[in-house]
């Protein structure tokens, strides 16, 4: 038994959640996202007690791809309830003597010292916000603002001898010794 996948999805009293076929729709005001779930995985939506309940179909439940799609559909379900009412938040900070980032039309325009700027699509329902150094990156969707600020920093991964490029502001670099002259 997945003890993930047992646990229900509590619904706020303002998100709708509606379920067609394999696809479940959950929305609140103009935040709406949408999942398709695995065959193996039933989901229904109890509206009574405002819960939404995943349950795994017996003919997959000894096998482990099974019960790990039923953990998986219920936290992809109580991320979406989560990301309608809260929403996501990554900030990154871009570090180095000359390095600026800029949202540019629907683009997030960076200059980390290359010979060009480099020049960032940012994705539909991601808004992006800039203050000096730190790049803010908003969202409904989980997975689009995790994939869209990992992409900004693998633009310049920061270095441990100086620390320069862009990184998480809860990242920790471990910084190296550079070489020691004169002994």
């Amino acid at each position: 038994m997945s003890r993930l996948g047992k646990k229900p999805v509590a619904i706020p009293a303002n998100v709708k959640v509606e379920t067609s076929g394999r696809t479940v729709k959950v929305s609140s005001g103009a935040n709406q996202l949408a999942f398709t779930h695995r065959p193996e995985v039933k989901v229904t939506v109890d509206d009574k007690a405002k819960q939404v309940v995943c349950s795994l179909d017996e003919a997959v439940a000894g096998d482990g791809n099974g019960k790990a799609y039923w953990g998986l559909t219920r936290a992809m379900i109580q991320n979406m309830v989560n990301g309608v009412t809260k929403g996501y938040e990554k900030t990154l900070e871009v570090v180095g003597v000359g390095f600026t980032a800029e949202v540019a039309g629907k683009d997030l325009k960076l200059k980390l010292g290359f010979a060009n700027p480099i020049m960032v699509p940012i994705p539909a329902g991601v808004k992006v916000s800039v203050d000096k150094q730190f790049v803010k990156i908003q969202g409904a969707d989980k997975h689009a603002v995790g994939q869209f600020a990992a992409a900004v920093r693998a633009k310049r991964k920061p270095e441990p001898y100086n620390g320069k490029g862009v990184k998480y502001t809860d990242e920790v670099i471990r910084r190296k010794e550079g070489k020691a002259f004169g002994a």
